[in-house]
Formats: structure tokens, sequence, C-alpha cells
């Protein structure tokens, strides 16, 4: 069935300035190559501590994507971040006043990162906790992100569910008043079908999204428009694919 579709756009990949294996070019050439209208650079957020990007290189960042919008002119490109989601401000590692520094911000929780709950998180999730105390983060999770979808303007809050509990339910009514999308991820998990279901019951927008940190995998979505396919959903709920010669 999804042999029928193709993507249009690609929000989500990284380069070397997080901890991606290509270069931008290397991700754009792959972008012109399998006929993406636009993809966006998101390295992670300078608050991670083991490879967020450099502030100072954004506009280094800016200058090769200007020329690159030269050679490659049938690709939209775009300079954004995924910013890290963290609890406390406005519940990400870049300030409301930093947005101005990126075409587009797209968020999402992660390891590596001050303020994240991360130790209780990543324990949880490798060896488990009491159900008492899972339900206690599961709140805790889902109030930083819940947070960060109605504090800023994000475009897209990334693999939710992934790297601890969320409740579904309360993200994806959050998304819907925020005009925020929900991302299927192809390189993580999330959305499950299990949760694609669960969002699925209210009028929020899907995209589906490489989450390359390789060229090669840049545009690469088989893996969610299976679970997509999976969970029932209407393919016509995501934003970013269309059928083929319409």
């Amino acid at each position: 069935m999804f042999e029928n579709y193709e993507l249009i756009y690609d929000h989500h990949t990284h380069t070397i300035y997080s901890h991606g294996k290509g270069d931008i070019s290397d991700n754009v050439k792959v972008a012109n190559d399998k006929g993406l209208k636009e993809i966006a650079i998101t390295d992670h957020g300078p608050g991670h501590h083991f490879y967020g990007l450099d502030k100072n290189k954004l506009p280094e960042m800016r200058e090769k994507i200007q020329k690159l919008k030269t050679e490659f002119p049938k690709v939209n490109v775009l300079l954004g971040v995924e910013a890290n989601i963290v609890d406390g401000g406005n519940y990400l590692d870049i300030t409301m006043e930093e947005f101005k520094d990126y075409d587009m911000v797209i968020a999402g929780y992660h390891y590596g990162v001050s303020k994240g709950h991360v130790f209780n998180n990543y324990i949880s999730s490798h060896i488990g906790f009491p159900s008492g105390s899972i339900n206690a983060l599961r709140i805790i999770n889902t109030n930083m992100t819940v947070g960060a979808i109605y504090e800023n303007n994000l475009e897209i809050i990334t693999h939710p569910g992934d790297k601890g509990y969320f409740d579904i339910d309360e993200i994806a009514k959050a998304c819907v008043d925020n005009d925020t999308m929900i991302e299927i991820n192809n390189k993580h998990r999330h959305l499950t079908a299990e949760e694609i279901k669960i969002a699925a019951k209210y009028d929020v927008k899907f995209v589906v999204s490489s989450d390359a940190h390789r060229p090669e995998f840049v545009g690469s979505i088989d893996g969610c428009l299976m679970r997509a396919c999976e969970a029932g959903l209407d393919f016509d709920r995501i934003v970013n694919i269309r059928k083929k010669y319409e």
C-alpha cells in the first residue's frame, strides 16, 4: 500500500554539527537525488552535553546552506534545530529569543541534558521502576513536553514516547491546540503503532521523518509508513507525503 506514496519533505536530519556522519552538503545531495522538495538540517540543541550544536557555528552553517540552495535549486534547504526538552523555563534548551536564529524549531526528549530527569528515565527504561514511580515519571515527562508545546512555536514534537514514559493522549491534545505536528520517526520506534492509534483519536497532524544520522538515510520513511499502516491511520493525515503521480 505505502509503496504508492512518496515523501515531499524531510524536516528531521542530522549532520556533523551534532552527531551525524555527513556534512550538510551530503544530506542535501541525497534529498535532491531522492526528489525531495525540501529538507531541514536539525542538529541537536546546544544543551546536549555530548553532541549539542555549537551556536558559534550557526553563521557557518547558514553560509553553507545559502551556497547549496544555488547548487541544488530544486531543494529548499532550511536551517533548523532539534531542541532538547527540559524541565524549567520555556522547557527547551534554546530561549524564545534564539528562535530567530533558525528557520524552524522542532523538539524532542533526549538523554544527555541537564534538568531533564535523565537518570530516572534511563534507569526506568533499562532496568525498571515500581509502577507507582513510573506513573509519577510519566506525569513529569508529559508535563515537560506539553509545557514545551504550549510555551513555544514548535513545528514538530519528535519521537514522543522515546527514552521514557509519556502520556500520548495529553501530548496529542496539546499538539492540536498549538498546531504542532506529531512525528512518526523512522530511526526510533516511536510513535509505535499503538501510540499512533492513541494520537489519531484527536485532530492532530502527523508528519513522518527520517531522523537521518547518515546521509544515505535522508528521506527514508518505510518504517514510519509500516507502523502507520499497522495502526490503520488514514495516510491523508500525514502532511508530508503524497500519492505518486498525482
